[in-house]
């Protein structure tokens, strides 16, 4: 029994994921970050640095949108070699979309208060960094460095993308005031939260199955979950003191949908318990 969905119903899914995230990050940088003189996390900060720079040091101003694609060029190389071409190609699109929303979507003030700005553009823009990853896309930029270190590490990807963006913190400060670093921390800190909370693909689950049918159980989670499964025969429920097995296996939060439709097919009848946010040490595939 096959549980995927058909590959032009994902594609279409990634697709819709990488236009809201380019009406999301369009909207936290041309109604929030730019007209608050507010930067951003990640590249699209630096862009919004480059395109300062530009416009101080040049006859004219270099738009963040040109200096965003140009900052993601290399980097889709690395995302070519470390996570894969798929991934590449979906996250080529997202970021061009991205840029072009940003370019064409004219700027507008809505505040005039720092704080809001900066509050409100990182949450707007978190919530299009996790739904673009829990959709299997990247929004780009440091997000791919942050998500080829957690392959390695098991760090979450809010709180890789914080080391780096400390950085864009500091030289914004030194650019163009301490009290924009402020700011900006600010938003780097909600930025990272909300991607965090939406990205649940990183949140690990433990999962405890006992079963009468532990052939068909674990046969169907490693064919269609990829996910290795330990086998403990021999114990007995209290009860009626009829013989089960355990299978122990990790998975994450994202993937409880497809584990629930699995227990109804191979066990109807089986006990299945869930504990969260479990310590893995070893090999985990993170299937990205």
């Amino acid at each position: 029994m096959k549980f995927d969905k058909i590959d032009w119903e994902s594609m279409s899914k990634k697709l819709s994921a990488s236009v809201v995230y380019g009406i999301l990050s369009s909207v936290a940088v041309n109604f929030f970050f730019q007209p608050g003189h507010i930067y951003s996390s990640g590249a699209t900060g630096l862009a919004q640095i480059f395109t300062e720079i530009s416009r101080r040091s040049l006859s004219h101003e270099i738009p963040v949108s040109v200096t965003l694609y140009a900052i993601n060029i290399p980097l889709f190389i690395l995302a070519w070699l470390v996570l894969g071409k798929r991934f590449t190609i979906f996250t080529i699109l997202t970021v061009t979309l991205s840029s072009l929303f940003i370019h064409f979507l004219p700027e507008k003030t809505l505040s005039t208060d720092p704080i809001v700005n900066a509050i409100f553009g990182g949450a707007i823009n978190g919530l299009g960094i996790g739904y673009s990853l829990r959709s299997g896309l990247s929004s780009g930029g440091l997000d791919i460095i942050s998500l080829s270190i957690r392959k390695r590490t098991g760090q979450t990807v809010g709180s890789i993308s914080m080391v780096f963006n400390a950085a864009i913190m500091l030289v914004a400060g030194y650019l163009f005031g301490w009290q924009y670093a402020l700011y900006t921390m600010m938003t780097i800190f909600v930025s990272g939260r909300v991607t965090d909370a939406i990205y649940t693909k990183q949140k690990k689950m433990q999962v405890l199955i006992v079963t009468s049918n532990p052939e068909v159980f674990s046969k169907v989670i490693q064919d269609e979950m990829h996910r290795g499964v330990t086998i403990i025969n021999g114990v007995e429920g209290a009860f009626h003191h009829n013989k089960k097995t355990i299978l122990l296996t990790v998975i994450t939060r994202y993937e409880i949908g497809k584990l629930k439709e699995i227990a109804e097919f191979s066990d109807p009848q089986a006990f299945v318990s869930i504990s969260e946010n479990v310590k893995i040490l070893g090999n985990f595939n993170e299937n990205l």
